[in-house]
């Protein structure tokens, strides 16, 4: 019998997907062009230094063992070029040293999967059930994610939740701050307790997550509790815009601790609540004129705001921020 005509049986437990191994080369080929381009694009920086005897200083000096990075798509096995410095020893602190971007020295995971794992281990599946979890995600190779691996990478994320909330905010200035109160189930005991969140807008327009706290519900001395807690860690310039939905705890806390802050009722929340009062036929077309009104690039006209029956039932189209 010759070897053309042996065909490998599927192993009980394996899944044999076509689509998913052509994926995966296809990643493995991506990444080793991406690696090999941020090598020749280091090179090229370097190349008019010579050595002493007038030889290129920065080459190329073979490849770092082969390793695998686990990806949402299973293992993709990668090999990192190394870089050498002919004019510098191994300890000389002047060493050229290559320091990669793409492949990080010890990177394992990628950042999808170091995403997934906090977000599977508050849905609730315990230390013991990852692998197995994770094995029907990103098939049966799924290395490095044992309970014991698991159990480390949880240490690391109390550590982070520890250190999050105590750093440095005076130098932090938002222009617009969003506040709102997101109820969980998962990993807490009292369902009725909910997260305070607040995300901040920066002057050049990045978004940042300030600050959040458990509380009992949104009430105003737990939305009090948080503000407070920002001022005593250094935000003491308050921001010039506060948008929130219709919950009166925030708005209460909030006019105590940035009296000056101009408030607004986020447009997502306003939107929802009057199109849930609307039949389910009328609300696409409701939808679309409220978003017509919040995104409007000017004010109404002068007529609309004539007389005060008109701005009753006129809306007010400012271009705002929204939730």
């Amino acid at each position: 019998m010759s070897k053309d005509n042996i065909i490998k049986l599927i192993q009980p437990g394996n899944v044999a997907d076509q689509r998913t191994e052509i994926l995966r080369n296809g990643a493995r080929a991506l990444l080793a062009q991406a690696v090999e381009a941020e090598v020749a694009d280091f090179l090229g920086k370097h190349a008019d230094l010579k050595t002493a005897d007038g030889h290129q200083r920065v080459v190329r000096h073979g490849h770092l063992p082969e390793r695998e990075v686990m990806t949402g798509i299973g293992p993709v096995a990668v090999r990192q070029p190394r870089v050498r410095d002919r004019e510098a020893g191994a300890t000389d602190p002047d060493r050229i040293r290559f320091s990669p971007s793409i492949l990080p020295p010890y990177m394992r995971r990628s950042k999808s999967i170091e995403t997934l794992l906090p977000i599977l281990y508050l849905k609730g599946i315990s230390t013991g059930d990852f692998s197995e979890a994770l094995a029907a995600l990103l098939g049966k190779d799924a290395a490095g994610l044992s309970a014991s691996a698991i159990g480390r990478l949880k240490d690391g994320w109390l550590d982070e939740h520890t250190a999050w909330p105590r750093r440095d905010l005076s130098a932090k200035r938002y222009v617009y701050i969003w506040a709102d109160g997101i109820h969980l189930e998962a990993r807490l005991e009292d369902e009725k307790r909910c997260i305070l969140v607040l995300i901040g807008a920066t002057s050049e327009g990045r978004k940042e997550l300030v600050g959040f706290t458990d509380g009992a519900r949104e009430s105003a001395q737990d939305w009090r509790d948080l503000l407070l807690e920002l001022k005593r860690r250094g935000l003491d310039v308050p921001p010039r815009l506060a948008i929130a939905d219709g919950a009166l705890g925030f708005w209460k806390a909030a006019g105590e601790v940035w009296p000056k802050t101009r408030e607004q009722r986020c447009w997502v929340h306003k939107s929802a609540n009057v199109i849930a009062k609307l039949p389910k036929s009328q609300q696409p077309k409701a939808k679309r004129a409220l978003q017509e009104i919040w995104m409007a690039e000017t004010k109404p006209p002068p007529s609309w705001r004539s007389t005060p029956s008109s701005r009753a039932t006129r809306p007010n189209t400012r271009r705002l921020p929204t939730a």
